[in-house]
């Protein structure tokens, strides 16, 4: 008999490849906030907090036109 997909090596790999992937595009990204606060608007977080939550919520809406992912917090 055969194993299931999920209990294989590959599988595995593959589940902690796509974890690492993203954070490690997560870190990048906040890195870059980071040197925005910085060196273009003097180390305040304000800006890029706000923007950063506005285009969070907008990423959640615009696929389905809905904020259901937000009820599931």
């Amino acid at each position: 008999m055969n194993k299931p997909e999920y209990h294989t090596i590959g599988y595995f790999v593959r589940n902690i490849s796509t974890v690492v992937a993203i954070v490690l595009v997560w870190r990048g990204i906040w890195y870059m906030l980071d040197a925005i606060d910085k060196y273009i608007l003097g180390g305040s977080h304000w800006v890029t907090a706000v923007l950063g939550f506005i285009l969070g919520i907008l990423l959640m809406w615009l696929p389905d036109h809905d904020l259901r992912e937000i009820e599931k917090l």
